[in-house]
C-alpha cells in the first residue's frame, strides 16, 4: 500500500511539473536532427543577403530548417526582399514580392494592453515578423492550458489562455521572430517602456506539411 501511495505521489508530481513547464512549440526528440538544424540556422546559409537580424531565441530551429528545405524559393525571396529594401523608409502598406505570391506588409502601428490583444495561430502559413523600429512585445501561449475559442477561419484560429503561463519576449531590431503553426502567439503587446509606436515587417511564407 505504501509503495502504491508513493507511486501515485510520483505520478502527481510528474503531471504537476509537466503543466508547470508547459508546451509552447513542437518538441523534437531526435538529438541529431536538433543539432543539425541549430547549426544550420546559426551558420546562416538561408540569409540570401539579409544580415541585419538573426532568429530570436524562441524560433523553433527544426521547423525553420525543415520548412526551408521544403520551400526554399519562398524563403529566399522573403529574405532577399528584406535585404534589398530600406525597411525604415519604405512606404507602409502591402508590397508584392517579385516571383512569388508572397506579400511584405509594412505596418506602422502601436502596441496595446495585453487584455485587448488577440491570440492566434495559422495552419497554412508561417508568421515572419521583424520589428525594425520600436519595441514590440510578443507572447507565446501554453498548449496544455489553452483551448480554441472559435472555429478555424481563413488561416487563423484564436484561443482562451492563462496569461500567467505565457512566455513574453521583447523585440529588438537585431532579431526577427518566426511563428509556425505550433507557435500560438500574441503580437503588439505593450512593452514596459513609454514608447509603444512600432514599425513591423510581416511576411507569411507557406507552411508545407
Amino acid at each position: 500500500m505504501k509503495k502504491t501511495l508513493i507511486s501515485l505521489f510520483a505520478l502527481l508530481l510528474s503531471a504537476t511539473a509537466s503543466v508547470a513547464q508547459g508546451v509552447y512549440t513542437t518538441v523534437y526528440t531526435d538529438a541529431e536532427l536538433v543539432a543539425r538544424a541549430t547549426a544550420w540556422m546559426n551558420e546562416g546559409s538561408w540569409r540570401n543577403g539579409f544580415s541585419a537580424a538573426a532568429p530570436h531565441e524562441s524560433v523553433n530551429a527544426v521547423e525553420f530548417y525543415q520548412q526551408y528545405q521544403k520551400n526554399q524559393a519562398e524563403w529566399d525571396a522573403a529574405f532577399h526582399w528584406l535585404a534589398t529594401h530600406d525597411l525604415l523608409s519604405v512606404e507602409a502598406g502591402k508590397h508584392p514580392i517579385e516571383g512569388t505570391e508572397l506579400v511584405a506588409s509594412v505596418e506602422d502601428s502601436e502596441n496595446g494592453p495585453l487584455e485587448k490583444r488577440s491570440t492566434e495561430s495559422h495552419y497554412h502559413h508561417v508568421d515572419l515578423q521583424y520589428v525594425v523600429k520600436g519595441v514590440e512585445r510578443f507572447a507565446i501561449i501554453d498548449h496544455e492550458t489553452s483551448k480554441p475559442n472559435c472555429d478555424y477561419r481563413p488561416d487563423v484560429i484564436h484561443y482562451d489562455y492563462d496569461p500567467a503561463l505565457a512566455h513574453y519576449y521583447d523585440s529588438t531590431p537585431d532579431r526577427f521572430f518566426l511563428f509556425f503553426p505550433c507557435d500560438w502567439h500574441i503580437a503588439k503587446i505593450n512593452n514596459p517602456g513609454d514608447d509603444q509606436v512600432i514599425r513591423v515587417i510581416v511576411i507569411k511564407p507557406s507552411y508545407i506539411e
